[in-house]
Formats: structure tokens, sequence, C-alpha cells
């Protein structure tokens, strides 16, 4: 499931929760399946987090490696 899908149907439940006259199993039900779909959620950011974390990395290491090199020294020890 893709994260825009989990999140739409999540703040489908909350407003079932807050507006409607629901038994109490069906706001145990919807209360259940808002938690998984929380679950999800949250997983797909982590991900998505992990993936930014790793481009900074990435790009934080060019641009070390541009301002310290030096006329073709490669490691700077010479």
């Amino acid at each position: 499931m893709k994260f825009e899908e989990a999140l739409q149907k999540l703040e489908e439940i909350v407003k079932a929760l807050e507006g409607e006259a629901l038994s109490l199993e069906e706001a145990l039900e919807l209360y259940q399946e808002g938690i998984e779909l929380l679950k999800i959620c949250r997983q797909k950011l982590k991900e998505v987090e992990g993936k930014v974390q790793a481009l900074f990395l990435e790009e934080d290491r060019l641009i070390i490696r541009e301002v310290g090199s030096t006329g073709g020294e490669e490691d700077g020890s010479g």
C-alpha cells in the first residue's frame, strides 16, 4: 500500500470516529484499522527518511571532496 493511500484511509477513519455515532464494536474495529495504517505510514516515512539521509551523506562527501581537492591530490597527504 502506498503512503498516500494509507494516509487517506487513516484520515477517513479519524473523521468517522469523530463524527459518526458508532457502536463500541465498530469504533474499536476502526481504531484497530487506524493503528495498522499508522504503522504503515510510519514505516514508509522511515524508509524515505533513510534514503534522504543517504543522499545528504553522499552529497556531503562530494562537497568535501570538491572543497578539499588541491591540484590533483586526491587524499591531501602530499
